[in-house]
C-alpha cells in the first residue's frame, strides 16, 4: 500500500514528486516511458523553448546555463534526468497504467507489471495525450506522406515536393519556418496569426510578462480569462519574416481532402506532396474507470487539480490555475498545492 501513486514522470509527475519527497509520504512514479524525458527526447530535432531557462526550472534545481538563454530540447531531457537522479526520486520505468478503479476509499492500479494500491491518485500525464489529427484526412491518397508533428524530427523524413504544415501554434510555426528552408512551405491556420518578440531590451518576454503578472494571471480572473479567448501569440518573429519573404505561404484553414488535393475554407485548393499536421492533442483517460470524473465534453471536473472524487487529483492541464500550469515555469506552484491538500487529507485521517 502507498500513500501516493503518481501517473506519469515528466515534468508535472516529477514536481509532485519533488514535494512528496519532503514529506512523510509513501510514494512512487510510474510511467510508460523507457526513459526519463522521452516525450521531450522525441520531438522535432531543432525544437527550443521559447521560454529562457529562468522559466523553464521544477522547483528546487534550476537549469544551468544563460538564465536569458532559449534550452534545447536536448537540454530539457538531460536536466530531466539530473533532476531525478538529484532527489532520489522512485520513478518506475516501463509501467503503462491499463486501469485504475477505486474500492473503497483506495485506488487499485493495474498496469503491465503488476498491481499497485494506493489512497491517493496523481495524474501526471499532461494534455498532449493524444494526436489529434482530423478525420478527412483519411481521403487523402496513400501516395501523400502525411503524419502528425508529434512524429516529426527533420526534413529527411518528407518526400520530394512541398509540403503544408496544419496548425498555427507555436510548434506549427517553428517546423514551418525550418521547412521553408529548403523547400515550398504553406502553413494553414484557423485565425489571423500575432506574434510576440522573445526578447525586448535584452530581456526575455516571459521576464516582462512576470513582472506584469501575466504568469501569474489565473484562470478566473479577468486577465486570464482575456488571455484565454484570445489564444496564445507565436513567440519570435522568425515565421513573420519568412511570411514576408514569401518562404512561408499562408492559407487558409484546410476543411477537406480528396486525393492529392487540400481544400481550404477560402475555397482554394492545392495539390500536396507532404502533410505535418500540427493540430495538438486530445486529452483521454480510457484507463481511468471512475465514474464522475470527466463531464460530458471529457473534460476533468477539478477544482484547481483537486478531483470531486476524494483522493484523485491532476496536475499539468493547461490553465489549471494560472497560466503556466502547463508549462515547466509554473508546474510547481500546482504540485506545491496539491501536495498540501494530500498532506492535509492525510492528517484528516489520522
Amino acid at each position: 500500500m502507498y500513500d501516493t501513486i503518481v501517473v506519469g514522470a515528466g515534468q508535472a509527475g516529477l514536481s509532485v514528486g519533488y514535494y512528496l519527497k519532503n514529506t512523510d509520504q509513501n510514494f512512487l512514479l510510474l510511467d510508460k516511458g523507457n526513459e526519463i524525458g522521452e516525450k521531450w527526447k522525441e520531438r522535432y530535432d531543432s525544437l527550443v523553448l521559447f521560454t529562457p531557462r529562468m522559466y523553464s526550472s521544477l522547483p528546487g534545481l534550476p537549469l544551468r546555463g544563460d538564465k536569458q538563454g532559449f534550452p534545447s530540447k536536448n537540454e530539457i531531457v538531460s536536466y530531466l534526468k539530473d533532476y531525478v537522479a538529484h532527489f532520489h526520486l522512485p520513478v518506475q520505468l516501463n509501467e503503462a497504467v491499463k486501469s485504475v478503479v477505486k474500492v473503497e476509499n483506495n485506488f487499485l492500479i493495474e498496469t503491465n507489471k503488476g498491481t499497485y494500491k494506493a489512497k491517493n491518485l496523481v495524474v501526471a500525464t499532461g494534455p498532449f495525450q493524444t494526436p489529434y489529427i482530423p478525420k478527412f484526412s483519411k481521403n487523402l491518397s496513400p501516395t501523400i506522406n502525411q503524419f502528425h508533428s508529434e512524429n516529426y524530427q527533420n526534413s529527411n523524413q518528407l518526400l520530394d515536393g512541398n509540403v503544408v504544415v496544419v496548425g498555427g501554434g507555436n510548434s506549427g510555426a517553428q517546423i514551418a519556418v525550418e521547412l521553408s528552408k529548403e523547400r515550398e512551405t504553406y502553413l494553414a491556420i484557423s485565425k489571423k496569426l500575432s506574434y510576440l518578440p522573445l526578447t525586448i531590451s535584452n530581456k526575455s518576454i516571459f521576464w516582462w510578462f512576470n513582472k506584469l503578472g501575466i504568469l501569474s494571471a489565473k484562470n478566473n480572473s479577468l486577465l486570464g480569462k482575456f488571455i484565454q479567448k484570445k489564444g496564445d501569440p507565436i513567440f519570435g518573429l522568425d515565421l513573420k519574416q519568412a511570411i514576408k519573404k514569401n518562404k512561408v505561404k499562408v492559407k487558409s484553414r484546410v476543411v477537406a481532402a480528396n486525393k492529392n488535393v487540400l481544400v481550404f475554407q477560402d475555397n482554394s485548393t492545392l495539390e500536396v506532396n507532404n502533410i505535418i499536421w500540427a493540430t495538438g492533442f486530445k486529452s483521454e483517460y480510457p484507463w481511468l474507470r471512475i465514474e464522475g470524473v470527466l463531464d460530458k465534453e471529457g473534460q476533468v471536473i477539478h477544482e484547481r487539480g483537486e478531483s470531486t472524487i476524494k483522493g484523485l487529483y491532476f496536475i499539468g492541464l493547461p490553465w489549471q490555475f494560472r497560466r503556466g500550469s502547463a508549462l515547466l515555469q509554473g508546474v510547481g506552484y500546482d504540485a506545491a498545492y496539491i501536495v498540501r491538500k494530500i498532506s492535509e487529507r492525510s492528517i484528516l485521517k489520522v
